[in-house]
């Protein structure tokens, strides 16, 4: 939530309850993913509507590599958008095609991807969130 605060000066979760905000991102009614920066990048989060949208539970999702999340004939353009995220920060009208576990294919508009980073600014990741899918 930090990064995502700094990279796009907004907040992802609006609440005054700052000791709860792992629990309200965990419930929140949109998707939140993230993976980390390894060469084949794996997911280490995913909240209830991920796992939901995706339809895996939290121990599939969470050591799923994530180019599994879009079809195989959309890894080009997967990458290129991780690729523009990576050097501009964040980009908030990413829109795509992605795969369930059941191979339901559903389109995803608007989403927001940014890149993680720890407290010294160094990237470990990213981070998608969208609201938008069908």
């Amino acid at each position: 939530m930090n990064s995502y605060q700094k990279l796009t000066s907004k907040s992802l979760i609006f609440s005054n309850e700052q000791l709860n905000f792992g629990r309200l991102l965990y419930e929140a009614p949109f998707v939140v993913l993230a993976h980390d920066k390894s060469e084949d990048p794996i997911f280490f989060y995913g909240n209830l509507k991920a796992q939901e949208v995706f339809e895996m539970n939290w121990p599939e999702l969470i050591r799923l590599p994530s180019r599994y999340s879009a079809e195989f004939a959309n890894q080009a353009a997967r990458q290129h958008l991780l690729n523009e995220v990576a050097s501009k920060g964040f980009i908030d009208n990413y829109s795509g095609t992605r795969i369930s576990k059941t191979g339901r294919k559903f389109q995803i508009e608007n989403a927001t991807v940014w890149n993680l980073l720890d407290k010294d600014s160094k990237n470990i990741g990213q981070a998608a969130s969208f609201t938008n899918f069908i």
